[in-house]
């Protein structure tokens, strides 16, 4: 991992960590790496100082980071993910939950067996395999990173 001191066209400046300089060099020109203070997505890297531990600054370190954390989401992306949420609960909403059932329900339903009708649950990756395999439409529900924890 290396982290990297940022500035956006305003000179904001931030921090951000990348797995390497190649995917940081993909995200900027793909437009991923956006300033946390005003969204611009002109993002570049900025001079910085190395840093060398020393047990007498660390606590005050440790502190100072946690005062200063800032969650890196856009906009942009806040309102996607506001908008797939709201997708995510109509979509509940408007179904039935068959619970670990969904494989068994969703095959009853496409071969007249039950009545047509919106359904939602879970299934494991073999029985998502087979229902591809017997041409049975289905799609996951979209959830979100901050939804799993």
């Amino acid at each position: 991992m290396i982290k990297y001191a940022l500035a956006c066209e305003k000179a904001h400046e931030f921090e951000s960590w990348f797995p390497s300089s190649e995917s940081f060099e993909t995200q900027v020109k793909r437009g991923l790496v956006t300033c946390p203070s005003c969204g611009s997505a002109k993002v570049g890297k900025t001079i910085m100082a190395p840093q060398v531990a020393r047990k007498d600054r660390q606590a005050r370190a440790a502190r100072a980071d946690a005062d200063r954390k800032v969650a890196m989401i856009s906009p942009e992306e806040r309102e996607l993910r506001a908008k797939i949420r709201e997708l995510r609960e109509h979509l509940v909403a408007n179904s039935e939950g068959v619970g670990d059932r969904f494989a068994e329900e969703a095959r009853k339903i496409h071969y007249g067996e039950s009545e047509q009708r919106s359904i939602y649950g879970s299934a494991t990756p073999d029985e998502a395999r087979e229902l591809i395999e017997e041409g049975i439409e289905f799609h996951p529900l979209p959830t979100l990173p901050d939804e799993r924890n």
